[in-house]
């Protein structure tokens, strides 16, 4: 299935994209794509559903978040080999771990806001996973049954103030508009090898990401048995796993985002953002 939230910000409901590509409305089955909306028994419901039983959603609505009430929004850093070497960095021993703040989502084709100082904002696609039930302590054998199911996010990152700011990276990433999430949730039984999944992202039609996430130096598995060492994750929290090169500060020159750019990002099988870039 591919789950979706529509509607205003702050005002999201739950839908459902059917095989057509029309949302179908969900607000009578489900009260939003969050928290036991992505047990593993709600969604056996919602895949016996009939799409066509469920009203159709008029005109074009604006796609939100594609997972609402996110409790944790986790990111794993140099986690493809040869972006840890276009940024000059050793490849780590165990998954880098660290947060950015939930304020930072927002839907997958809003505009996105550089922040006000900022010299050197820049793009990140990367396969999000969002967990479905209660981990903890989990096998890497396992891990994958803990998933509700993946998304495209980008992981914007002002670099200035993630490296050279005190050395706190969520100083970088967590500026508002800096973690688009969507366009949907697709659920784990259509992603049947999350390894292997073509990615891309481009600035005003320019190709700068062409990967895959086959080349994960720690795979998603990996990722969510490391995590529930050392925390407890929740139905509904956000774990974004690294970005493949072609990243601004990997250009020469280095390349970064201005107001009026416009970027387009996508992974196979999870759908296509596009976002305006505005000044904040």
């Amino acid at each position: 299935m591919k789950l979706l939230r529509y509607g205003a910000p702050g005002a999201e409901k739950p839908g459902l994209l059917d095989q057509d590509g029309v949302i179908r409305d969900l607000s009578a089955v489900i009260s939003d794509v969050a928290g036991a909306a992505l047990s593993d028994e709600t969604l056996s419901k919602l895949r016996a559903l009939d799409p066509a039983s469920l009203p159709a959603v008029a005109d074009a609505p604006r796609i939100g978040p594609c997972v609402g009430q996110v409790g944790k929004f986790i990111c794993i850093g140099l986690n493809y080999a040869d972006h840890a070497a276009e940024s000059g960095m050793a490849l780590p021993e165990e998954p880098v771990v660290f947060f950015k703040a939930t304020s930072a989502i927002c839907g997958p084709n809003d505009d996105v806001e550089i922040p006000r100082t900022s010299v050197k904002t820049d793009w990140e696609v990367e396969l999000g996973v969002v967990i479905g039930k209660h981990t903890k302590y989990v096998s890497k054998e396992e891990a994958l049954d803990h998933v509700a199911g993946y998304c495209v996010v980008n992981d914007l990152s002002e670099r200035d103030f993630q490296l050279h700011r005190a050395g706190q990276w969520v100083k970088g990433k967590s500026a508002d508009t800096f973690g688009p999430i969507g366009p949907w949730l697709v659920t784990r039984d259509e992603v049947a090898d999350p390894q292997n999944l073509a990615m891309y992202l481009e600035v005003n039609g320019h190709r700068y990401q062409n990967g895959t996430t086959k080349t994960m130096h720690f795979d998603v598995a990996t990722v969510i048995s490391h995590l529930s060492q050392f925390m407890s994750l929740q139905p509904g929290d956000v774990i974004t796993t690294g970005t493949p090169p072609g990243v601004g500060m990997g250009q020469n020159p280095e390349t970064y985002l201005k107001a009026g750019d416009k970027m387009e990002l996508g992974i196979e099988g999870l759908g296509v953002q596009t976002q305006n870039v505005i000044a904040g």
